[in-house]
């Protein structure tokens, strides 16, 4: 079903509440970041849950959380990522889950038990500036979507209601974002300047348990415990770096650079983190604990590529309509005869 027009309007926004596609891909070498969401996957969910493109813009959500009321017209929206407090027209509603939203209604995130960063799609188009081709925000520059200010109202385009995708998206989802993988070592590769540093910095890495310090943004995360220790390192030209490298400064404490990372550095890099290991770690808050295990490069693509093949079989399950309880049952043939036993009788 279509609607002619539809907006949500913003009742409250904190920081880092930006428009975020996927990414702003191949500007790299012009010095401009990559930006796209913290957590890929769960972006990617939302999406898939409402029926748009995986790649399509949603509103990502910090930890400082949101509050958003439907305009004029009703719409689908989908809410994941974290394990947030989410509250539509005064119903409790699962952290991964769609709703459709009627006038009026208020749809609130807020902190919950777990996560950092959580997504809001619509079943529609979200009208927001583009720059260089996408519409992710870079943090730092304020270019692309932007972000969410209190009082904002953000048009939608081509909107759609299908109530048949309601429900919760916790289920499909665990397989990717359980509580068992959230505990779970990060994975790193080693390089490529580990041998910048003293013999004993990597054993530390990988010996100790680091706490994420509230130095932590789109930009990267600083880390607090074993101090790893280099020789000559500082001495090193700037060269590029990626998302999830670990550069540590001269006080020897490691940084992992995160969406708005700058796109070259000079401090060296004692690891870089494995990609299907970076939506876990950008979901951990300041005060959490974090430990990296080494892998191999050819284990880390190995681990990559499986990772993909459950993303995408876990996203095609997400994106089925008909979640709903009756929806669910009519698509199974499990009601339609009793519907029709029940007509007959009062026929």
């Amino acid at each position: 079903m279509s609607t002619a027009h539809a907006s949500l309007r913003v009742v409250h926004a904190g920081p880092l509440v930006t428009m975020q596609d996927a990414g702003r891909f191949g500007r790299l070498r012009f010095g401009i970041a990559g930006s796209g969401p913290m957590d890929r996957l769960a972006h990617a969910a939302a999406n898939a849950a409402v029926g748009n493109d995986r790649r399509a813009t949603a509103i990502e959500v910090s930890r400082a959380g949101a509050t958003f009321e439907c305009g004029a017209r009703p719409v689908t929206v989908s809410v994941c990522g974290g394990g947030a407090v989410v509250e539509c027209a005064g119903d409790r509603l699962d952290s991964w889950s769609v709703v459709t939203m009627t006038p009026g209604d208020r749809l609130s995130i807020t902190a919950g038990a777990w996560g950092s960063w959580t997504y809001l799609a619509i079943a529609g188009t979200l009208d927001a500036a583009r720059w260089l081709g996408s519409a992710s925000t870079h943090s730092i520059a304020g270019l692309g979507g932007g972000a969410l200010r209190s009082g904002q109202v953000v048009p939608i385009i081509e909107p759609r209601v299908d109530a048949d995708r309601d429900g919760s998206l916790a289920s499909a989802l665990d397989v990717v974002s359980g509580s068992a993988l959230r505990s779970a070592p990060i994975r790193v590769v080693l390089g490529p300047q580990e041998h910048r540093f003293v013999a004993e910095a990597g054993e530390a890495l990988l010996a100790s348990r680091y706490t994420l310090t509230d130095a932590y943004d789109r930009m990267g995360m600083r880390l607090d415990g074993a101090a790893l220790l280099h020789r000559d390192a500082l001495s090193i030209p700037s060269e590029p770096i990626v998302r999830g490298s670990i550069q540590v400064a001269g006080d020897g404490i490691p940084t992992v650079l995160l969406a708005d990372h700058q796109t070259t550095g000079g401090y060296p890099k004692i690891a870089t983190v494995v990609s299907s290991d970076l939506d876990r770690l950008v979901q951990h808050r300041p005060s959490d604990t974090i430990r990296f295990e080494a892998i191999t490069p050819a284990d880390a693509i190995d681990a990559a590529r499986r990772y993909a093949h459950v993303v995408d079989a876990t996203l095609e399950e997400v994106g089925r309509s008909g979640r709903n309880f009756a929806a669910r049952l009519l698509r199974e043939d499990l009601i339609g005869d009793t519907a029709a036993s029940v007509a007959d009788d009062e026929g």
